[in-house]
């Protein structure tokens, strides 16, 4: 079975990711990958140096980035189309022309407009809580979300390697089928060594 990378955050994000896309590619490369998705914040600005890599290596780059929203839970997008890439491409302009440069400001009615011909991926909080469970408002989310993307929507799966990995996957796999939304596994990467880790 092969796995491909759909959440790999550069340095384009700045002060999150710690790798160049060329190096997220080449890494992917090296290991057999013949997918790979460059995700970062609220930005397509790794694609293109990403792009021109995969080229070479022969992997096909997915065309995607990570949605911060103010009013809710954070999404990976991915257009699907021609159509689809504009939209977003005029979501992103829609956020950055409503602050400071370098900023980013989109709420969720922005990406309800924009949303024809995207799929998202939610990205569910990183702990739960001394129940063992999420919070009350991913829960929400998950219904909203939903209702706003029907079959477009996804959960993604990531270890966070704090110590209740199992809970928290065994809990998702539960809102998964509550809420008739596939899981899809991600590693939420954001270098592509060990040695850039102290950096990220």
């Amino acid at each position: 079975v092969s796995y491909s990378e759909l959440q790999c955050t550069s340095n384009f994000s700045f002060l999150r990711g710690a790798s160049h896309p060329e190096e997220l590619v080449e890494s992917a490369a090296a290991l057999g990958y013949k997918h790979i998705a460059i995700t970062d914040r609220n930005s397509f600005a790794g694609i293109v140096r990403a792009h021109a890599v995969a080229k070479q290596f022969n992997i096909r780059l997915i065309v995607g980035c990570r949605l911060e929203l103010i009013d809710g839970y954070s999404l990976l997008a991915y257009p699907t189309n021609i159509k689809a890439y504009s939209q977003l491409c005029n979501l992103l302009t829609l956020g950055n022309r409503r602050t400071e440069k370098g900023k980013c400001d989109l709420y969720k009615k922005d990406v309800y407009h924009h949303a024809a011909g995207i799929k998202f991926i939610i990205i569910p909080p990183a702990v739960l809580n001394n129940e063992f469970d999420f919070d009350p408002s991913f829960t929400a989310a998950l219904k909203e979300y939903k209702e706003a993307f029907t079959s477009n929507l996804y959960i993604a799966a990531a270890k966070q390697y704090q110590g209740d990995d199992a809970k928290q996957l065994f809990r998702l796999s539960q809102l998964s089928t509550q809420f008739n939304i596939p899981l899809v596994a991600t590693n939420d990467v954001h270098y592509h060594i060990p040695e850039r880790r102290q950096l990220q």
